[in-house]
């Protein structure tokens, strides 16, 4: 196994108990605990972990990036119930525009077994490969700076094509929302882009599982006043409910399907 497959199983393993030590990594494996060591200290030096006596900690800092990978089998079954309620609400023929989250992968895999022709587009490389084999679709990338880690196209390019068009649905994630900060993500590049995204629609929905709730990352993508609709996958508290409610926002659930 390459150093790099054996960090990321690292993180993959942190993002489900929080916590490794290091005598376990060394035996499960088969390297020192010395090589183990090297690996936490790569990893806190990119921000993801905490080292800690004998092992590491999960850096849960909202303003952390985990890299694409990780990050789409976080919460996967959270993601699956937001992508089937969308696939729900998406008809033939529309246009809409996805972001490059992991949740929106989810969407474009969900969209694909039923919905026919379809024009996407989006900044996510890995939605563009998942779709390059879907008939009478029609799937335009935004071009753009290609951002190590995400998968992703960003940048001033990306605003500039997204511009261009206009659509009846936008559809993304965010790493944070909060009832006073909003809409929020932890990359500037990202954030802009995703603003745009939402400017580009006649319905700008935000997908967000039930995590993202309550917190804040490093900055705006936008507050209530830009989204139509919010998709998620357990029913929020009440007070949430009272919110939307008060700026006109529909919000959907598992279980409260259209």
């Amino acid at each position: 196994m390459l150093a790099i497959e054996r960090r990321n199983e690292i993180l993959e393993k942190l993002q489900k108990e929080k916590r490794v030590v290091v005598s376990e990594l060394s035996k499960l494996y088969g390297v020192t605990e010395e090589t183990i060591r090297r690996d936490l200290e790569k990893l806190e030096k990119d921000g993801y972990v905490i080292k800690s006596y004998g092992g590491a900690v999960l850096n849960e800092n909202m303003n952390i990036d985990m890299p694409f990978n990780i990050r789409k089998n976080t919460n996967v079954s959270g993601k699956q119930k937001i992508a089937e309620i969308i696939k729900s609400m998406v008809k033939d023929g529309e246009r809409l525009i996805l972001d490059s989250s992991s949740t929106a992968v989810f969407i474009a895999k969900a969209l694909k077994e039923e919905k026919r022709n379809l024009t996407i587009i989006t900044n996510s490389i890995e939605i563009i490969i998942e779709l390059f084999d879907a008939q009478d679709w029609h799937v335009l990338s935004t071009g753009g700076l290609a951002m190590e880690g995400s998968l992703a196209l960003v940048g001033p390019q990306t605003d500039h094509m997204l511009r261009s068009y206009y659509v009846d649905k936008t559809i993304i994630s965010c790493k944070g929302f909060d009832m006073e900060n909003g809409i929020t993500d932890s990359n500037e590049l990202h954030a802009r882009n995703k603003k745009t995204m939402l400017e580009r629609a006649d319905c700008s929905i935000l997908a967000v599982d039930s995590s993202k709730f309550g917190h804040t990352a490093f900055t705006s993508i936008g507050g209530l006043e830009n989204i139509s609709m919010i998709i998620t996958d357990e029913e929020p508290e009440e007070r949430w409910l009272r919110l939307f409610e008060k700026h006109n926002i529909k919000c959907i659930w598992e279980g409260d399907m259209v």
